[in-house]
Order: structure tokens, then sequence, then C-alpha cells
């Protein structure tokens, strides 16, 4: 680790080994550093943001309390509390009293402000100052935006944040699609909803007349792929996001189409189709409707994921006699078993960094959701539970949400976050049930 702070080493405990080091810590400013290793999180403080016009008034708090909340959740930092703050930010132009902000130890320091142009949109300004070096951390910025969008806005700027002092990309303006569930455990009912990625802003995208499962976002995040019951057997479906009506992926009679997921190029799909007992990986043209087949074995091939490249693929079979994970070829090809460690794998995804395979891992009664090299290597298991399914990564490619379901007949699905050094778990808030998320793209 490098001393980033004139006394302090930081070091960002919450990415592990997994983690390249490519953020390292220039001599001097704040910053913290991906690499491994298990530090405090840095104390940082955010006042409430400046209203620079009585229109705005209703905003300046709102705005910065967002941005506390998006930092402190990832576990790398930890907020001073505003009554601790001996200075008191009231001008978003006023010379920074950097000895007041060291008293409290704060070692970030967020300052921002809010207006309300005379179109009626709202202005957001904001800086990052590393206190111990009383110095400024790259130039202010602002977002502008409607009333209506002012949380988005906070995720931008913690976005920014985030960037600035990991030297990672941020995840925080992203939205999550998932399954909403109500109802009994053996009568449930499941339609599809959007959220941004802390809860916030829920809307649904179907009605609850039919079971519907595994939606993924496309590379854009303009539209969902998902698998429904509506025509009696699985059929997979695609959605404009905002959009009512779905449009149903063209199989075969007597054939069943599900666990769909788009290529990075988002013309392309990859599902699998199940005809008999058998069950194979295809890819379709979503223009054409043209199809070609990639697996072709007497076993069942599921699960798939691309490369964010688009040149391999990683899915799941059981032709080894347990369930494993296989990669091959996109176009297809003899795949090559990446999954040996005790148990039975499934629903791999592949890091949207390209550097690890996300999976569910099922040994001994337990489930975990786990991490490893897109070779096999260096497995890692971040959760255990009764039951915990499905990841989805972050943008960032540093955090992994999933579903977990609790044990008994009353069981109930949810939601939860974790960082792929398995710290900072968490649940994601939902009113109902969830299950079954695809974290989006940076909107």
């Amino acid at each position: 680790m490098r001393h980033i702070l004139a006394c302090v080493t930081l070091a960002a405990a919450a990415l592990s080994a997994f983690a390249a080091p490519s953020a390292m810590a220039q001599s001097g400013p704040l910053r913290i550093t991906i690499t491994e290793g298990v530090i405090e999180p840095i104390p940082y403080a955010v006042p409430s943001f400046v209203a620079e016009s009585a229109a705005a008034q209703g905003y300046a708090d709102q705005l910065s309390r967002v941005v506390a909340d998006d930092l402190t959740g990832t576990g790398l930092f930890r907020e001073i509390a505003r009554e601790a703050h001996i200075s008191n930010i009231t001008s978003f132009q006023s010379p920074v009293q950097f000895a007041d902000w060291k008293a409290i130890n704060a070692q970030a320091l967020i300052t921002g402000a809010v207006d309300v142009n005379a179109s009626g949109q709202l202005i957001v300004k904001f800086r990052v100052y590393d206190v111990f070096a009383g110095t400024e951390l790259g130039d202010g910025m602002q977002f502008a935006g409607t009333a209506d969008g002012v949380r988005r806005m906070a995720h931008k700027v913690a976005d920014q944040v985030y960037s600035r002092i990991t030297g990672e990309s941020g995840y925080f303006d992203s939205r999550v699609v998932f399954v909403s569930e109500t109802g009994p455990k053996d009568q449930r009912s499941k339609r599809l909803a959007i959220m941004d990625y802390d809860g916030a802003n829920l809307q649904y995208l179907t009605g609850s007349r039919s079971i519907v499962l595994a939606p993924r976002f496309s590379p854009s995040g303009d539209r969902v792929l998902y698998t429904s019951y509506e025509t009696g057997e699985p059929r997979v479906h695609v959605l404009n996001v905002g959009d009512v009506q779905s449009r149903i992926l063209p199989t075969q009679a007597g054939m069943m189409s599900f666990a769909p997921r788009f290529a990075p190029d988002g013309r392309n799909v990859v599902y699998s189709v199940t005809q008999g007992a058998n069950t194979d990986i295809f890819r379709m043209d979503i223009a054409s409707g043209a199809t070609s087949q990639l697996t072709n074995a007497p076993s069942i091939e599921t699960g798939p994921s691309l490369s964010p490249d688009g040149s391999r693929m990683v899915f799941e079979s059981d032709r080894s006699g347990t369930q494993q994970l296989y990669v091959m070829a996109a176009n297809g090809g003899e795949p090559q078993r990446i999954s040996f460690g005790a148990g039975r794998y499934g629903t791999p995804v592949w890091s949207p960094r390209g550097d690890l395979i996300a999976f569910t891992k099922q040994n001994a009664g337990r489930f975990h959701i786990g991490v490893m090299r897109v070779d096999g290597s260096e497995e890692r298991l971040l959760t255990a539970s009764f039951l915990d399914e499905g990841p989805t990564w972050a943008p960032n490619g540093r955090v992994l949400m999933f579903m977990r379901e609790t044990q008994g007949a009353q069981g109930a699905s949810a939601l939860y976050s974790v960082d792929i050094s398995g710290r900072n778990l968490k649940p994601v808030r939902t009113p109902e049930g969830a299950s079954d998320p695809s974290w989006g793209p940076l909107q």
C-alpha cells in the first residue's frame, strides 16, 4: 500500500485481490487505491448543498443526502455527522477553511450548490477536496435537469466523487430490472419491475396475469429480454422500456425458449431452446429472426453469457454428469470446462470488465454467490445462505446484486448486494418480494 495522505494509508477494503491496481495513488492527492487490504473507510463530510435562490431551497438538502447515501453505501466511505461540522458552507464560491475540516478528521470534503434557472431547470454544481492536502480533486462540474430528476443528478455527482477518489467509474446513476413477487410461496404473482439501483423510482413493466422470469437489460438500457409463460409455455420476449406491449421472439413449434441474454452489440441474443429432453444454446438476430445453433450435445446447456468483447461465451451444462461451467467461442466450438470445485455451478455472468465470471454454487446444502477468473482459477465464494442465486454485475464490475430466499413455507425472496471481496453485504430496498435482478448500464 502506498501512503496517499500525510499520515493515513487508505485502501479499498471492499475490492480484494481480484481488483487490479488500476487506480494507484499519486504522490500527495487523496486517493483510495483499488487493491487488497482491510482498512477503515475514508471519513468524509458533505454539508447540505447551498440553495442559491428561494426556488432551490427544497432541493439542496435532498441532493446532499442522496450523495452521502450513495458513497456510504459502498462501504469505502464513512460520513462525518453534520452535528460535528465546525465550518458552515454558506457560499459555493467562498474559500474552504481546511483547518476546520482537518479538526474533525474529514479527509475528503464535498461541497455543492443548486439553483433554478429561468426555464425551471435545476442547476447542480459540486466540488471535491482533499482536506489534508488543501487542494481540489479535479475541476468543479455542474449538471442540469428537471425537478423530478433530482435524485438522478445526485447520483451523477456521487459517481464523479467516487471516480475522483478511487480512479474507477461509478455505478450510482443506473437502474435494475427485476421480478417483483407477491402472494404465498406456492402461488406467487410475478411481474417485471424497474427501479434505480438503490430501490427508488419503482415502476412496473408488466401486469401480474402471467409468470415472468429472468429479465435482462440490453447494453444500452433501453430494452429488456425476459421469459414469459403468457402463451402457456416459456417463450422469450423483448420489451422496449416504457412500452406496454412486448414482442415474442420467434421459435419453431414444439420448442420452448428461455434464459435469454443480449450480446454486447445489442442486436443479437443468446438463449436456450428445449426440444424433448435436450436443451441447447442458440443465437438470434433480433431484427431478422435468423438463428444459429451454438451447442449440440445430449445434455442440458443453458444460462449463456457473452464476454464484453463478444468473442467468448460462458454457460452451464451437465454434460460431465453434474452442473458445471464451460467457456467456448461465441460462434460455437469445443467448450472448455472451468469449474472444478465441489458442488454444482450455474447462472454464470461475465463481468463488464472482462476479468471475472460470477456464478451461483450449490454445495453441502448451502447456496453461494461466487466469482472466479475466466479460466476458472482463484474461485472465491462471497455469500452463503439457504438460497442465494442469480448474480448480476454493477456497471463498473465491482459490485454484485443477487436474489436471497429465506427458508420455510412462508419464505420470502429479496435482493441483496455485495462487493467482490465478500464485504458490504446488504439488502436492496424493494416494496415487495424480489428476484432475478439485472443491473443496467450507466444512464
